[in-house]
């Protein structure tokens, strides 16, 4: 079994899972109490450059890219697609961190709470939580009070596409597997234009586009040779465009973004840039840098999923400890001091928990695997 598994790496791509959680966390890890704070431009200007939603969405085009890749191979080179061991291996790697992280909210909070003298009431649902419903349990009661369990709404739209998608590239012919792709995007934008922007950013439907559009150049990337092509023969002068061009659009998020119809395909808009930048970091071999280079990046990005799910903790901890210090009372220190040392106290819990608790599972979850990080493609 282990000399017949293939072997696929792309190295660039966990630099980019890093700084998809950066952007999650530099709005998380923008946290006050101070009303003055709140009001300072320093805050103002760092919360308007900080976009979670975006890093939360570069992170479902990832998976959906991956994921679809990944079946697709094997699906090509074994001629079906073993569901079976596909959903063992993402209970191997997504259930013991999650599940912690829910037994945490439910009850480590709120003791931690009661400690403090603060009031332990929770309005998530444990249920909810436990068959990954999370989302539908954010529009239906709001955002939870524990930080940890807020953000396990991603997880849970994540692990709803693995229970499907398997299962769809499996029954559907695999000459007509890229309509599916177009099907879930109308779908998707369709179910927005109907819905308030606070459903349609949590709701399955309103965001499956994300993980649709990776898909599709997941499928795009091993049906034929276009990117490889097309990236040898692209100028320098466009790549550089288009970097700056999503550049542009991620900074002035809010200001483009307005209009009824953009406010409905900004979505779209958003994860094919994205999906551009990983086809780009994958195929171009004259790219303008590759994130692989930056070393420490790209090691940290192994610690992605951890980081996700614990950041909540180390900026928890973070706030806490210089709250007793005094040191968060004004602006650049919650810029310059809290930001960096939350930072780093998530990248100690995340190698901790990855090395200690999350490893032993993933060393089970190879057993299931017939295709495995390898030499680069």
């Amino acid at each position: 079994m282990e000399s017949e598994k293939q072997k696929v790496f792309f190295p660039n791509l966990d630099g980019l899972r890093f700084f998809s959680f950066l952007a999650v966390f530099l709005l998380h890890a923008l946290v006050t109490d101070s009303k003055i704070i709140h009001e300072s431009s320093w805050f103002i200007q760092a919360k308007f450059l900080a976009h979670a939603d975006l890093g939360v969405s570069f992170f479902f085009v990832l998976s959906g890219f991956l994921i679809t890749y990944l079946l697709l191979l094997e699906n090509q080179s074994r001629g079906k697609i073993n569901v079976g061991a596909f959903y063992v291996r993402r209970i191997l790697r997504i259930w013991p961190l999650y599940f912690f992280c829910v037994v945490y909210g439910f009850i480590i909070t709120p003791y931690l709470r009661t400690l403090m003298g603060q009031s332990p009431v929770e309005n998530a649902s444990p249920v909810l939580s436990s068959m990954f419903l999370n989302n539908f349990d954010r529009i239906w009661n709001g955002p939870p009070q524990s930080a940890v369990l807020g953000v396990l709404w991603s997880i849970a739209v994540e692990e709803q596409f693995y229970l499907l998608w398997p299962v769809l590239l499996l029954l559907i012919p695999q000459k007509h597997v890229q309509w599916i792709f177009f099907i879930i995007i109308a779908a998707s934008v369709i179910f927005r234009s109907f819905v308030t922007s606070e459903v349609g950013d949590y709701h399955t439907l309103g965001v499956i586009s994300d993980m649709a559009i990776g898909g599709f150049a997941a499928w795009l990337s091993l049906k034929n040779q276009f990117f490889e092509k097309l990236f040898l023969k692209i100028p320098k002068a466009w790549t550089i465009l288009f970097y700056a061009v999503t550049a542009l659009l991620i900074v002035f998020w809010y200001h483009v973004f307005t209009l009824p119809v953009l406010i409905v395909l900004r979505r779209v808009i958003m994860a094919s840039c994205f999906a551009w930048i990983i086809l780009e970091q994958n195929y171009n071999p004259n790219s303008l840098f590759k994130i692989s280079n930056f070393k420490i990046i790209s090691r940290l990005g192994k610690y992605t999923y951890a980081l996700y799910c614990l950041h909540p903790i180390g900026i928890s901890v973070t706030v806490l400890a210089l709250r007793y210090l005094g040191l968060n009372q004004q602006a650049w220190q919650i810029i310059f001091i809290q930001i960096p040392v939350s930072l780093l106290v998530s990248i100690l819990l995340s190698y901790v928990s990855y090395h200690a608790f999350e490893k032993h599972f993933l060393k089970l979850k190879e057993k299931f695997a017939y295709i495995t990080k390898g030499s680069a493609v």
